[in-house]
């Protein structure tokens, strides 16, 4: 398996995992670390759950683009929900101008009549809104530095992202013909790249490497594999397979305990021992997740610590100094600062 070839060099960064694997918090995280030195991201959610309003404790965000936090040197993030219905009476008004005749549409219940009609346009129309915001332009420059999409989950990734090419086949003419075509154009090109979430262990792992084979085979770029709650080993890596097989020596610990001017009661040494044969269980089982994902793609990979007080705003700046540090930067070709807008 291969990788574009710079993945920061783009535009687009499409964010996706297996459900449960943090692909929220790490897409707050990417915008965080792509806006640093006074660059503007927008980050968008297209799922209807609010994610985004929850990982930086405020509000549900409305069909609107809002400042949600500042990024290190002077940049700043902004946030959009995007709605299909709304999506829909903008592309009405934006193509067709119907204006009111597009708010009685709605009320007519006309909006869900065309999306179950075809359910492919619900998908167009998220991802048409998402390409409206990256090549959107102000004064000759780019609105925004970097778009980060909250995406659906792997399970769904290629049939969201590709379902545009079903729908310019369908739409041989118009509006919807070059709207899907546009979408298309930017979703296979350089100017996108679709990273994966997913943690040390066997299932999201699988899903990972599933969804890599499948957007390779549809064309789309994937940009990084973005290893999430990476916990920190205790254990020497001489002591992990004796230990994971319960060769724990108790009298050892007890020894060492006391030399340190601790002496434990039984309960509470049994205790600690079935702790490290657990970690011990644990590290091993990821050890073995992270071999596989060496041997079965070559897509650059990124850790993420796992945050101990649980994910909040100062978490999320964590995580986006941790990327930065692994060489997550803002592309420079078409790079503003905010200052200027």
């Amino acid at each position: 398996m291969t990788s574009s070839a710079d993945p920061w060099a783009a535009r687009l960064h499409v964010v996706s995992g297996k459900g449960g694997t943090g692909k929220t918090t790490v897409a707050a995280a990417l915008a965080l670390a792509l806006a640093a030195g006074g660059r503007r991201t927008l980050l968008v959610e297209v799922e209807g759950r609010q994610g985004i309003a929850q990982v930086f404790d405020t509000a549900p965000l409305p069909y609107e683009e809002r400042r949600i936090a500042v990024a290190p040197g002077g940049g700043e993030v902004r946030a959009l929900a995007v709605d299909a219905e709304a999506a829909l009476l903008e592309y009405f008004e934006m193509f067709y101008k119907l204006g009111m005749a597009g708010r009685t549409l709605k009320r007519m219940g006309a909006v869900e009549f065309a999306t179950t009609l075809a359910p492919g346009l619900r998908d167009v129309l998220l991802t048409g809104k998402v390409k409206e915001c990256v090549t959107r332009t102000e004064n000759g420059r780019p609105v925004y530095d970097a778009v980060v999409l909250d995406a659906p989950p792997t399970g769904r990734l290629v049939t969201f992202l590709d379902v545009t090419k079903a729908m310019a086949e369908l739409a041989r003419t118009g509006p919807i013909h070059s709207q899907a075509e546009g979408v298309v154009a930017l979703l296979h090109s350089p100017r996108t790249a679709v990273h994966l979430v997913t943690l040390l262990e066997d299932l999201p792992v699988t899903e990972t490497l599933d969804a890599i084979r499948e957007l390779e085979a549809a064309n789309l770029p994937v940009g990084s594999v973005i290893v999430n709650r990476v916990r920190e080993q205790w254990l020497p890596d001489r002591s992990v397979a004796s230990a994971a097989h319960g060769r724990v020596d108790a009298g050892r610990i007890r020894t060492g305990l006391a030399a340190a001017g601790l002496d434990l009661p039984p309960l509470v040494l049994d205790g600690l021992v079935a702790e490290t044969v657990e970690h011990a269980v644990r590290v091993a089982a990821e050890a073995a997740a992270s071999e596989r994902l060496s041997a079965e793609t070559d897509v650059p990979r990124l850790e993420l610590t796992q945050l101990l007080a649980g994910v909040d705003l100062g978490g999320l700046y964590e995580l986006a100094a941790e990327l930065t540090e692994q060489g997550v930067r803002p592309s420079t070709s078409t790079s503003t600062s905010t200052s200027t807008r």
